[in-house]
């Protein structure tokens, strides 16, 4: 048996449940982690924390779920106190809150849409009138749609596109940048598609490269200011963006392409986050972490 348990059940899972995907589909973005098959591993029950992040304040746009929930507690598990936004996953984000709070720590739960630049700008007041600072952002908020050729891209998919992976990633760092201090870390979730493309996923894409240099750029422009801009790049990860994105049969073989024939699980890029946002990076910045399965990029 895997020696890990997915959030709901608290069940083991074996080998052969990561490496083999049922197909399945959702027709909703970003998805609903709470109905997938097999669900999501978001937390490593043997990670224990050791205070990295004691006394800091997070906020983690598209925390309800995959990636920003495995962030969520694992920054829960080193001290910190977090605020979550997402779209409309009340059930996952409640949840998250739920496990949090079962932590120790403390979660605000903000549901919002971050393609509207006012988003950011109430969820970074409600934050610090709750807590009194912010010492960590995290971008992860974002969306995909598979499309053979270019020109099946619609100006309102393009629009979506844009707004939702990298525009807010400007609105919430920007709203939140009066009051980070030094030591203050920025983290933005890039992809291996901004090194290596991907075909059916243009705009995508094309987002997640402006991401890396949106990440370069700005910790030249913060370096000064001693706060730190750093990225991470996931691989195949299994979470609700997935069967919201892909048809059924894809879903079946969705990360076995990588060196390691699996999809990672949303735990396996948590303490890269926490790296990141801890002390232990104090000399880290502007720099691109990858985390995916064995596949080798061109940084």
């Amino acid at each position: 048996m895997y020696p890990y348990y997915p959030l709901y059940g608290r069940r083991t899972v074996t080998k052969e449940e990561l490496l083999t995907l049922p197909p399945q589909h959702q027709d909703r973005q970003p998805g609903f982690e709470y109905v997938m098959n097999p669900l999501p591993i978001s937390e490593n029950p043997h990670y224990k924390g050791s205070g990295k992040l004691m006394g800091k304040v997070a906020v983690i746009s598209g925390g309800d779920s995959g990636i920003g929930r495995a962030v969520a507690l694992a920054f829960a598990k080193e001290g910190a106190k977090l605020t979550i936004i997402y779209l409309n996953e009340d059930r996952d984000a409640e949840w998250t809150k739920q496990r949090i709070e079962e932590l120790g720590s403390e979660c605000l739960l903000i549901r919002a849409d971050m393609r509207n630049p006012e988003s950011s700008n109430q969820a970074v007041t409600r934050t610090v009138k709750k807590y009194g600072k912010l010492d960590i952002v995290i971008n992860n908020c974002a969306v995909q749609f598979v499309k053979k050729s270019l020109l099946e891209i619609s100006d309102e998919q393009l629009m979506t596109t844009f707004q939702t992976n990298i525009f807010s990633f400007f609105y919430l760092t920007r709203a939140a940048l009066p009051h980070l201090k030094p030591g203050s870390s920025i983290i933005n979730t890039a992809s291996v598609t901004a090194y290596r493309g991907s075909k059916n996923l243009i705009d995508y894409s094309s987002t997640k490269g402006a991401i890396v240099a949106f990440t370069r750029a700005l910790s030249q422009n913060l370096v000064d200011k001693g706060i730190r801009v750093n990225a991470v790049a996931p691989g195949p990860i299994w979470t609700p963006l997935i069967p919201a994105t892909f048809s059924t049969d894809m879903v079946e073989t969705f990360g076995t392409e990588v060196p390691m024939k699996r999809p990672g699980q949303p735990f396996e890029l948590a303490p890269a986050y926490v790296y990141l946002a801890s002390d232990d990076s104090g000399y880290v910045s502007g720099q691109v972490l990858h985390v995916g399965g064995g596949e080798m990029v061109e940084s």
